[in-house]
């Protein structure tokens, strides 16, 4: 086997003793001769390698997680990643250093894969915006996915810019919403807010309030003027957080 620039491969099988030289090279000669005819039917078929794989072709895929969140990618007992397999038809190998390798027949196959994994070993951080499902609604908020097997809360003094009576006045169940991250405690719980977006303020904003920044103190009072409710609307949703 080899190129017209020379020999990359030999495999010799003899049944006798010895051989010699002059075999040898009457054999190499043959084995170049024939091996410049299939080049040149190669030639005749693709005279270059194709830029682009062949959509029949398997793709494999290969990133890095953090070795503490291999766990978290792989679940209890397997779970996890097994779950991952079904739904997108890819194979998954988690290897001891964090490397993860995806294969699958069609690119779509393994994208849904990689975003999976890359949502089970995310951190959500303050300030942080997603696009979620509402996935479960009590009588004081909604609890929304942001990232795969990762939900957080929009109480319901966050879910508008005004006051609402009831969550299911503002979303229901599977309804898709963006939020911000308002703020993660000691226990990770995650609290998002939807009425942030919708004022154009931020978490930042709300720590500036909190220690007595004048500039924002006065934006915090125009937003609550000419609000209706009792101490000035939003101001006593504070003390019914959970």
């Amino acid at each position: 086997a080899g190129t017209r620039e020379g020999i990359t491969a030999i495999q010799l099988d003899i049944k006798v003793k010895n051989i010699s030289m002059d075999i040898i090279e009457a054999a190499m000669k043959q084995a170049k001769e024939a091996r410049f005819v299939l080049l040149d039917r190669m030639a005749q078929a693709i005279s270059a390698p194709r830029t682009e794989m062949s959509p029949y072709a398997p793709k494999m895929t290969s990133i890095k997680v953090p070795v503490d969140k291999i766990g978290a990618v792989i679940g209890p007992g397997g779970k996890t990643i097994r779950s991952i397999v079904e739904e997108t038809g890819a194979t998954v190998d988690v290897q001891d250093d964090g490397t993860v390798v995806i294969g699958a027949s069609e690119q779509s196959a393994a994208n849904k894969a990689i975003e999976i994994i890359e949502g089970l070993t995310k951190e959500a951080k303050i300030g942080d915006i997603y696009t979620g499902k509402v996935v479960r609604i009590l009588n004081f908020g909604a609890f929304v996915q942001i990232l795969p097997g990762k939900d957080g809360m929009v109480h319901i003094s966050e879910l508008s810019d005004h006051r609402v009576p009831s969550v299911e006045d503002v979303v229901s169940l599977g309804d898709e919403i963006t939020v911000i991250v308002k703020d993660i405690d000691a226990s990770g719980r995650i609290a998002l807010s939807r009425r942030m977006l919708l004022e154009g303020t931020t978490p930042s904003d709300s720590v500036a309030n909190k220690s007595g920044d004048p500039s924002s103190c006065s934006r915090g009072s125009s937003r609550a003027t000419g609000r209706t409710g009792g101490n000035g609307g939003r101001d006593n949703r504070g003390s019914h957080r959970s």
